[in-house]
């Protein structure tokens, strides 16, 4: 696993430079170019916030900055996981090309959604002061680390399932239906307080209930995350990191056959 790590560390100016390649054409010939990092999560948002605060009356306060500060982490992973399930397919002529860890093409992508994400929370930061709702300077100071934590689970179940991908093309699409029922299952809309409690612990199985908790403990009610959220959201995004790596190991072998 260290050689892997160390092999792919002496790839980093490629992954570098794929990043910057991916971010300079996501949006090109798009007339408004780059602002759709922030157009599509705003354009969410608008619509949820009407829909929850007009039709399915909401009694949270300030419910926009509720749901904005747990929709873009979820923008990020899910987007991560549909998008990056493809990457080795749409990379298949790089692929048979030349030589490299074929991990840095999930990583490239994972990355680039990343930074997207990270550019989305100047938004979010705008929006906190420009309302008055403020934050907590000392509760902001652990938001790179649940970063760290969504980043490493979110790359954990991108890198297997774009090796699965290649084998079998329909994943992405199930990948699809599968984020869409996810995100319902997530505690993005709602608190997770109207969760019954026979089911909280099955609930909380799910490795997105405690990252999207931290961002609003910390966003929104201004408070530093608790141990019981981020310690095991740590183990379970480095759980999934070394089995997808695992997996990828295994199924990279014949990608040249099925490519």
């Amino acid at each position: 696993m260290l050689r892997k790590i160390f092999e792919i560390y002496s790839y980093r100016e490629m992954i570098i430079e794929l990043v910057r390649r991916d971010l300079r054409g996501r949006y090109k010939g798009a007339v408004l170019g780059f602002l759709w990092t922030f157009i599509n999560p705003l354009m969410q948002l608008l619509v949820y916030t009407a829909v929850f605060s007009l039709f399915l009356r909401s009694d949270i306060q300030q419910y926009y900055i509720f749901l904005f500060v747990a929709l873009v982490p979820w923008i990020f992973f899910s987007s991560s996981l549909t998008g990056g399930s493809t990457v080795i397919l749409s990379q298949s002529n790089l692929v048979k090309k030349i030589y490299f860890p074929r991990e840095v093409l999930p990583i490239t992508f994972v990355t680039s959604c990343f930074i997207n994400m990270l550019l989305t929370y100047i938004v979010i930061f705008g929006v906190l002061i420009v309302s008055g709702y403020g934050f907590s300077l000392k509760a902001m100071l652990f938001l790179p680390l649940v970063w760290i934590v969504e980043y490493l689970l979110a790359l954990g179940m991108t890198i297997p399932f774009s090796a699965v991908t290649v084998y079998f093309q329909d994943t992405s699409h199930i990948l699809g239906i599968v984020c869409m029922a996810w995100q319902f299952l997530t505690p993005i809309m709602y608190p997770a307080s109207l969760v019954p409690e026979r089911l909280q612990f099955l609930y909380r199985l799910n490795p997105m209930y405690s990252i999207i908790e931290m961002n609003r403990d910390i966003l929104y009610y201004k408070q530093i995350p608790t141990v019981s959220h981020l310690v095991p959201s740590l183990l379970v995004g480095v759980f999934f990191l070394i089995f997808g790596e695992l997996i990828f190991v295994k199924l990279q072998k014949n990608f040249a056959m099925e490519l």
